[in-house]
């Protein structure tokens, strides 16, 4: 069926759609094979497919919230709409502007690691280079505004998509059945464990709901493009881990680490499928950081309205550039250039699995108002909470370096929104 161009300045549900698949098909699927098979063992798709549905279920939190209050501050303004305009909105204001820097960053230097080996020595250096020189480029292109970002998005999602189906293709027509029989499986509770980690894959969903201030009807459009984005991911990440799995044996993909794909072609296609996969990594990675920019500047306009954000957060240099937008950038070249973020990368799930959680108990509040059913919003409250609570008691509590990182980043945020707010309350009232 042919789409309608939409009116000037608005985005297609397939472009909203395509800027949160680009930021799911990320580093992700690339790096979390070799991590999930080493608990999950070749069930890896099965696993993929719970976080999925446990994604959709926030996905219809999400849309109807986004149906009803559709705003630039996309899910930030849902927990507003739930809590008020208080420290615990605050403190996920800036929870979600710092897992976001945290999450396009580790994207970003996987992006870095990528090209490195493509085009140079592989050193740790270049990798740097790289990628500060992704995160510059796909700032400049938000700052041009939403519509290139939705054209590059398009693109980049169209070549990655391409290629992931052909390599799902070819590697599932060269599977053998017996490295997925059941028999060979772990137990549930090592499938479910490691649904904490699949579930990364699935978090550039939120993302989504940013778009709302650039769909011309989004109380019927954003829904279907978090639906079509959702549906997208969870068949290309089932069909890859199928595909990988059923080509390769459980202890060569985790020794393969983030080449699995690469590796997993290879029986296939030969030399051709290494770089067919490290050039849709380049792709994928590059794409993950242009959505992950995305959010910045409607996020920081909104809530420095609110007066959760400072309003220098909400300027504009030169009538374009937004200040929160660079602000977002320089935290992205700081933990990209200076920090080794392998030790930290799995902070960013364990803090959206809060914010999520956060989000649709504060839409349980406001259910009257969008219309959502209770049962599936208590569904979707139980499976985010639980997939946290197995991802701290059975990941994190063996990391103590995660676990440290996980609360400076909770203390610095409460601390961010604790000392703006008394700043706030200290100025003098404006006379009128």
């Amino acid at each position: 069926m042919t789409q309608t161009a939409p009116p000037d300045g608005h985005l297609t549900v397939r472009q909203a759609a395509f800027i949160g698949v680009g930021s799911m098909v990320g580093a992700g699927i690339f790096a979390l094979l070799g991590a999930a098979g080493e608990v999950a063992g070749a069930a890896v798709w099965l696993s993929f497919l719970i976080a999925g549905i446990i994604a959709v279920l926030q996905g219809y939190s999400f849309a109807r919230l986004g149906a009803r209050y559709p705003s630039a501050g996309g899910l930030l303004e849902y927990v507003a709409k739930g809590f008020g305009d208080g420290h615990l909105t605050g403190v996920t204001a800036w929870l979600t502007y710092s897992a976001n820097a945290i999450v396009t960053a580790m994207v970003a230097v996987s992006f870095g690691s990528y090209a490195s080996d493509m085009f140079t020595d592989g050193s740790g250096a270049w990798a740097k280079v790289f990628a500060a020189a992704v995160i510059l480029v796909m700032t400049a292109v938000n700052i041009v505004g939403s519509a290139l970002v939705a054209r590059a998005q398009t693109v980049i999602v169209y070549v990655v998509l391409g290629i992931l189906v052909v390599f799902a293709a070819v590697t599932i027509a060269d599977m053998k059945p017996s490295l997925l029989a059941f028999s060979g499986y772990p137990s549930l509770r090592d499938i479910v464990s490691s649904v904490a980690l699949t579930f990364f894959a699935f978090l550039g969903f939120g993302i989504i709901t940013f778009t709302a201030k650039d769909l011309a009807a989004p109380s019927r459009e954003l829904p279907r493009a978090m639906y079509l984005a959702l549906g997208i991911a969870t068949a290309v990440y089932v069909a890859i881990a199928l595909g990988v799995f059923g080509t390769l044996t459980v202890d060569t993909v985790v020794s393969s680490g983030g080449t699995a794909l690469a590796v997993a072609a290879e029986p296939s296609l030969g030399r051709a499928g290494y770089w067919l996969m490290s050039v849709t990594a380049l792709f994928s990675t590059a794409g993950a950081t242009n959505a992950g920019l995305y959010p910045a500047a409607g996020l920081s306009e909104r809530l420095a309205e609110t007066g959760q954000f400072p309003a220098l957060m909400a300027r504009r240099f030169g009538g374009r550039a937004s200040a929160g937008l660079l602000v977002q950038t320089a935290a992205c070249l700081v933990l990209a250039v200076v920090f080794k973020l392998d030790a930290i990368a799995s902070i960013g799930s364990a803090v959206a699995l809060l914010i999520f959680t956060l989000i649709t108990a504060a839409h349980f509040r406001v259910r009257g108002e969008t219309g959502a059913r209770t049962a599936l919003l208590v569904l979707a409250i139980a499976s985010a909470g639980g997939v946290l609570l197995t991802f701290v008691f059975s990941t994190l509590v063996h990391e103590r370096a995660s676990m440290v990182a996980l609360l400076v980043i909770l203390g610095l945020s409460v601390a961010l929104d604790l000392g703006w707010k008394r700043v706030r309350a200290a100025r003098p009232a404006p006379a009128g």
